[in-house]
């Protein structure tokens, strides 16, 4: 069935998908096409900031993607979630605003060879988009659609780990987003008056009724169709049907480090022997795609305290219910507005590091695992990832079919690099909560306990309790000549084809050092820009292929 032929047809109406629709729409001149396999992002839970505990692991608004059995963690698989509705992640996501450091600009710059990523060229793209409650200034920007804002709650056990932060030798920090996020204080989040602020709401709703843009619900792409070496265009499933759009100018892959990967390897883009494994005719030859999986890996430790309420205690009472209920009906505050993690650290697990590797996210609760309820006793988490590992995965197909899951292959800990970091981070936590700060509140380490103590046991329990932060990247990478893995080149455009870009997390190089939404929409905002520029200027020479990449 054909259902049209459209200037640009954007795939994943997720985080990028959402600034990408908006910003090509922007020109009456062109028809956008926004195919989503998701559904619509209209539950209330999607709006409730603490949602997030019924959308994560739900059917309803997450591809409940598993991971492969992992031996960085001791043959665990767990859940990938990545959001099945309109705004992707960033509908489910932990809302924390994090744009990285200034040094992964700069080596993105440095690694394909283009200033235009580095952090004085991507800065102020961070800026055209936000919308921050401090206002405008030499880092943040004012009137965007990305709204910025405080967290509207407190609690008295994170007041006192960020002061044992300070007395371990972490500055006080009150704004991460500056270029160098090394110190502790608390997260700012995407939330407009005390409600989810998600790439749907900022970009994508207050477009949706212009003429020449169409958006596409549970839409899921079959396969890109190619003429010889130029993309013409997208088939796609819908209400039971097969449906075919043609994209005169671009098709514009938005669906993520998991979503990206797999529509090429289905198109028959990709490694060849995993092409042929599967049945799928090899049209072109990009053996990167898929490769390259990075992502934060999380170890939680969990201590019990005493002489404190935390949310343990409050949301195992009905009277604790009802009072975090009536506060946010009312005010729109206190817990019902929470992050996942409110308190956030960042510093150096060892004198060796340059600058802040580690990231802290401290939480004034426990539970056994994300799904279980919160224990019964007041206890606090403290979360600490490797903010640059060196540990490389895989995104995979299983099948030709692309309704069938792609083997996620995340490889935790399979450096010694990210093992030493793993020990580190785990014996810097101790040491923070032994901190005079902490006292009063005896914590009492029982994830993974004290028992663990050698290096060994350490990484033993590292892969006990570690856990993904769902900020996987990288499984299109960007990268100029000489890299014969890299997928798309600076301008974002798959190396020997036409009509084809990739604009999404999956194109990061290396990942970020925190948390990896924002850093999404300014690679959308540039991508966009890209786009209209080379519209603009008549390019649509094929970008080159490497002769190691070629088919």
């Amino acid at each position: 069935m054909e259902s049209g032929t459209w200037d640009y047809i954007v795939v994943g109406a997720g985080t990028a998908g959402c600034l990408l629709a908006n910003r090509l729409s922007a020109d009456p001149g062109v028809r956008v096409l926004l195919l989503e396999a998701g559904g619509r992002d209209d539950w209330i839970w999607l709006r409730i900031p603490v949602g997030y505990l019924y959308c994560l692991g739900n059917p309803r608004t997450d591809w409940c993607y598993r991971t492969e059995p992992d031996a960085g963690l001791n043959g665990r698989s767990i859940l990938y979630a990545r959001g099945k509705v309109l705004g992707g992640c960033s509908s489910i996501n932990g809302m924390i605003y994090m744009r990285g450091q200034a040094r992964d600009y700069d080596e993105w710059a440095q690694r394909t060879a283009d200033a235009g990523w580095n952090w004085n060229a991507v800065l102020p793209v961070f800026k055209q988009t936000e919308d921050y409650f401090g206002g405008a200034d030499a880092a943040h920007g004012a009137g965007g659609e990305w709204r910025v804002e405080p967290q509207r709650l407190s609690w008295e056990i994170l007041d006192a780990f960020r002061e044992a932060m300070v007395q371990a030798g972490i500055p006080r920090s009150d704004d991460f987003n500056r270029g160098d996020n090394e110190g502790c204080g608390l997260f700012h989040v995407n939330q407009k008056r005390g409600l989810r602020w998600s790439a749907a709401r900022a970009f994508l709703h207050p477009v949706a009724r212009r003429p020449n843009l169409t958006v596409l619900t549970g839409a899921q792409v079959k396969r890109l169709r190619l003429e010889g070496k130029r993309c013409a265009g997208v088939e796609f499933h819908r209400g039971g049907e097969e449906q075919f759009a043609a994209a005169r100018i671009e098709v514009v892959l938005a669906a993520g480090a998991v979503g990206s990967p797999q529509i090429l390897q289905v198109s028959g883009i990709g490694s060849a022997d995993l092409l042929k494994k599967f049945g799928v005719e090899v049209a072109h030859v990009l053996p990167g795609v898929g490769e390259n999986l990075q992502d934060h890996l999380q170890l939680r430790m969990a201590f019990k305290v005493k002489n404190v309420v935390t949310l343990n205690q409050r949301a195992n009472s009905l009277i604790g219910k009802l009072r975090m209920g009536l506060e946010y009906a009312l005010l729109r505050s206190g817990p019902l507005t929470m992050a996942p993690s409110q308190l956030g650290g960042f510093t150096r697990s060892s004198a060796e590091h340059s600058s802040a590797n580690v990231e802290f996210h401290v939480q004034p609760l426990s539970l056994e695992k994300f799904g279980e309820p919160l224990h019964r006793f007041p206890a606090f988490t403290a979360s600490v990832c490797n903010l640059r590992p060196t540990s490389r995965g895989s995104v995979r197909i299983r099948s030709a079919d692309a309704r069938t899951a792609p083997a996620i292959d995340c490889r935790y800990l399979s450096t010694p690099e990210d093992r030493k970091v793993a020990i580190d981070a785990l014996r810097l936590t101790r040491r923070i909560s032994r901190q005079p700060a902490l006292a009063r509140y005896q914590p009492e380490e029982f994830l993974p306990g004290t028992g663990f103590q050698s290096d060994e046991e350490l990484v033993r329990a590292a892969g006990d309790i570690g856990t993904t932060i769902f900020h996987p990247v990288g499984t299109c990478r960007m990268g100029g000549d000489g890299d014969d893995h890299a997928v798309v080149d600076s301008r974002l455009r798959v190396h020997g084809l036409a009509g084809l870009r990739v604009v999404d997390a999956s194109i990061m190089p290396t990942i970020t050092s925190g948390n990896t939404n924002s850093p999404t929409l300014m690679i959308a905002e540039r991508g966009a820009r890209m786009i209209r520029e080379d519209r603009r200027s008549g390019e649509s020479r094929m970008p080159a292929a490497y002769p190691s990449v070629s088919s």
